[in-house]
């Protein structure tokens, strides 16, 4: 199996560095912004876009975390801050890689249960190969691949996108 690098560490510092003045400019009227990022690698590129996006801005970040099993994710969705900590806020749903959507669609789901002020997506690698239609407001590269071909995105000990 050949494995090719498709983002560095420092190509994935750039692209959060831009996706977080993005996220600052369509949040511009805005206080505060709600970002929820996917268990686990959404997680963690979520982690990394609330730092930059406090740096870069003046707005309050919360982070959440959203767990969803990914095999089968019309079951249950869990985050862990109240429905009252995002009522009416701008919300940011962060996934590592947007493959089929059918996480995103979800998960998206879930926050569609109380009013919102705003409701974006941002994704790392947007693989263009999309069942479900929902789509990426911020990315960080898009990524034409083969079915066949999985995307893996790798936070430590050395941050980089492979593809394999």
């Amino acid at each position: 199996m050949t494995t090719a690098e498709i983002l560095s560490a420092e190509d994935i510092e750039h692209k959060i560095r831009r996706m977080a003045f993005q996220i600052y400019e369509a949040n511009i009227n805005e206080s505060s912004v709600i970002i929820s990022g996917i268990y686990p690698n959404g997680h963690k590129l979520a982690i990394k876009l609330k730092e930059a996006v406090e740096k870069v801005s003046n707005l309050t970040v919360t982070l959440c975390k959203l767990d969803i099993d990914k095999k089968n994710p019309i079951g249950t969705v869990k985050v862990d801050v109240s429905e009252d900590l995002y009522k009416n806020k701008s919300v940011i749903l962060v996934d590592d890689v947007l493959n089929s959507g059918s996480t995103l669609i979800y998960a998206v789901s879930h926050f569609l249960k109380v009013p919102l002020q705003q409701f974006k997506t941002a994704v790392l690698v947007d693989r263009n190969h999309k069942k479900y239609p929902v789509k990426a407001d911020y990315k960080g590269i898009s990524l034409s691949t083969s079915i066949n071909e999985n995307v893996v995105v790798t936070f430590s000990p050395k941050m980089k996108v492979t593809l394999e």
